[in-house]
């Protein structure tokens, strides 16, 4: 009986040594706003100066700030400090309850993030589907305050608010003296040709005390099965073949904090060698009775160059000024039509964030964007804008558990 009693006690014990050296988190964000926006696209302008109609809008959008998701990680200990690491996190619309899936998908569960990896001293090495370094460095700009409210005029583009890639390796450097790095490797997973739907990036940030600075860069090339899903999702480019590079993005960024302001800047430049002349069917209209124009991100745009400036002003601690520009300047590949080859975007936004405690946001922001020689495309999820110029305002609340 003693025995018994003993041996049932050393269990008990390497049960419970066990699960603490093994932990899962659940945790998740509910994150919505309503968007009034003004002068939204209603009907599809044609070429050459087929007028569309506009009208304003109000909307019920997920994912304002930070996406909605649900995610659980977890790591455990496998002793001589390696630990074993996982996260899996799905994305969702919480306006309407739906699962949010690539395109000519209905079932990507974790499709914000799918990973297993090791970790320790050396640092962590992680296989999935996953974000590269950009989406990181992206607490450097104004994607940290404003979201997706600056994503159209550019930040969808370069990556910084985080796109993804499946079927990839990616290697984390442990902190040096506040200097993180990162590789990331994407497989096409085509038989006999390594290049087709290959991608990778690479890049570093260094975070001392009130200075933060950044710098990276992410290719990838088109494929029967691209592992950069900007290739699935966004762009699909139909020239070029299997193999050829169809996306160059590099982004250089700093931020300062300087008493209860934080200030950051911060340049991308994005090309796509495979872009190609107007066909006469993409483009919209940007003005009632005015020329239709390319647009941004589009199969014609072959290069952006995206500046920003910004700042975020604690005036208490949990009330906080917000204040950004953004500028893209485009090119586009000449179709011989007169079509202007350069175009712009500007915007420009307010914004205050009011935090009721460390898991519960207030906010409200105001944009105002311009185009000029390129459809507008919106701010946020408004709509494309109908004209060159466009107004969103959203309030919202941000819920973090």
């Amino acid at each position: 009986m003693k025995k018994s009693l003993i041996a049932l006690a050393v269990l008990g014990a390497i049960a419970g040594a066990a699960q603490a050296q093994s932990s899962v988190t659940i945790y998740g964000i509910v994150d919505t706003g309503i968007t009034y926006s003004s002068k939204v696209s209603t009907a599809n302008g044609g070429a050459n100066g087929t007028s569309s109609a506009n009208g304003s809008k109000f909307a019920v959008n997920s994912g304002v700030i930070q996406g909605s998701r649900l995610g659980f990680k977890g790591v455990e200990d496998l002793g001589g400090g390696l630990k074993a690491l996982f996260q899996l996190e799905a994305g969702f619309a919480n306006d309407t309850g739906a699962l949010q899936s690539d395109v000519g998908s209905s079932s990507t569960l974790f499709r914000r993030k799918s990973v297993v990896g090791l970790g320790g001293n050396f640092g962590s090495v992680l296989l999935g589907r996953q974000t590269d370094i950009l989406d990181d460095v992206s607490q450097w700009t104004s994607v940290q305050d404003f979201g997706g409210v600056t994503g159209n005029v550019g930040h969808n583009l370069d990556r910084l608010e985080g796109t993804r890639t499946n079927n990839s390796i990616r290697y984390n450097t442990p902190d040096v003296s506040g200097f993180t790095g990162s590789l990331i490797y994407g497989f096409g997973e085509a038989a006999g040709q390594t290049s087709n739907g290959q991608s990778f990036g690479l890049g570093g940030q260094y975070a001392n005390g009130p200075l933060g600075l950044y710098a990276a860069y992410y290719q990838s090339k088109k494929g029967t099965t691209p592992s950069d899903v900007s290739l699935v999702n966004g762009t699909v480019f139909t020239a070029g073949n299997a193999g050829d590079t169809a996306l160059k993005v590099f982004s250089l960024g700093a931020s300062y904090q300087a008493g209860p302001a934080r200030l950051y800047g911060n340049w991308s430049r994005v090309k796509q060698p495979l872009a190609s002349a107007w066909n006469g069917t993409a483009p919209l209209s940007t003005a009632s009775g005015a020329p239709a124009f390319y647009s941004v991100g589009s199969i014609n745009n072959n290069k952006s160059d995206i500046f920003e400036l910004g700042v975020n002003y604690a005036v208490t601690a949990p009330l906080h000024l917000l204040g950004a520009v953004q500028y893209n300047k485009l090119s586009f590949v000449p179709d011989g039509t007169g079509l202007n080859s350069n175009g712009k975007l500007i915007q420009y936004n307010l914004g205050t964030d009011y935090f009721l405690s460390k898991r519960t946001d207030l906010y409200a922001f105001a944009s105002y964007l311009q185009a000029k020689n390129a459809v507008n495309p919106g701010v946020e999820n408004g709509g494309t804008g109908g004209t060159a110029n466009q107004t969103a305002v959203t309030v919202g609340i941000r819920h973090k558990f």
